[in-house]
C-alpha cells in the first residue's frame, strides 16, 4: 500500500501511437504516469490512467503537427520538451533525449544540464537503461508500444519516498517483428 509520503510512478516512452495493454495495466496501479515522448497521439495519453490521475508527458522528435491528427494539435501544443516534477525526496526531470546526443543520448551532458535533480528520465533510443551509479540517476524505460521494443514492451516503476528512491524495470517478452 502506498502511503502519502511515498509515490509510485509509471515511466514510459516511445509508444509511437500504440500503448501496450499490459503497460496500461501497470500504469493503473501507480499514483502517477510519465511519458518521455514520441507519444504520437492524444489517444495514447488518454489510455494512461494512473490511480492518482496525473499524467505528465513531454514532446519527442516524432511529436509534431505532421504526425498528430489535426484535431489533436491543441493538446500537442501544450506539451513542452522538458518537465520537472517535485516528488518526495527530490526532483525528477523528463526529456525525450533527441537533443542530448542524437541516437545515443549522452548521460554526462544530461547530468551537466540538470545537476540539481535526483533522476533524469529520457526516451528516444527505445533501449531500457538504469544508470544509477552516478548522481543524478539517468534512466530510460525503453519502448512501451510495438515499435523497436528490443524484446518486448517495457516500462519503469519509480517508488519515491523522502528517504529512498527505488526503480523497478518491467518488460513483457514478445516475439517481435520489425
Amino acid at each position: 500500500m502506498t502511503s502519502i509520503s511515498q509515490t509510485r510512478i509509471a515511466i514510459i516512452s516511445d509508444t509511437h501511437g500504440i500503448l501496450d495493454s499490459r503497460i496500461a495495466e501497470v500504469i493503473a496501479e501507480c499514483d502517477m504516469a510519465i511519458h518521455a515522448g514520441d507519444i504520437m497521439g492524444q489517444h495514447v495519453l488518454e489510455q494512461m490512467n494512473p490511480r492518482g490521475g496525473q499524467v505528465i508527458a513531454v514532446r519527442g522528435n516524432n511529436d509534431n503537427e505532421y504526425i498528430w491528427d489535426t484535431s489533436e494539435h491543441s493538446m500537442l501544443a501544450e506539451l513542452d520538451h522538458v518537465a520537472e516534477i517535485d516528488l518526495p525526496g527530490g526532483k525528477l526531470v523528463v526529456v525525450h533525449g533527441h537533443m542530448h546526443g542524437g541516437n545515443h543520448p549522452n548521460h554526462t551532458v544530461m547530468r551537466h544540464q540538470f545537476p540539481d535533480v535526483r533522476t533524469i528520465v529520457y526516451g528516444h533510443s527505445h533501449k531500457m537503461i538504469c544508470d544509477t551509479d552516478e548522481s543524478p540517476w539517468v534512466v530510460n524505460p525503453g519502448a512501451a508500444g510495438e515499435t523497436r521494443t528490443r524484446g518486448g514492451p517495457s516500462c519503469l516503476i519509480l517508488e519515491a519516498s523522502e528517504n529512498d528512491w527505488k526503480i523497478e524495470s518491467i518488460r513483457f517478452t514478445d516475439v517481435e517483428i520489425d
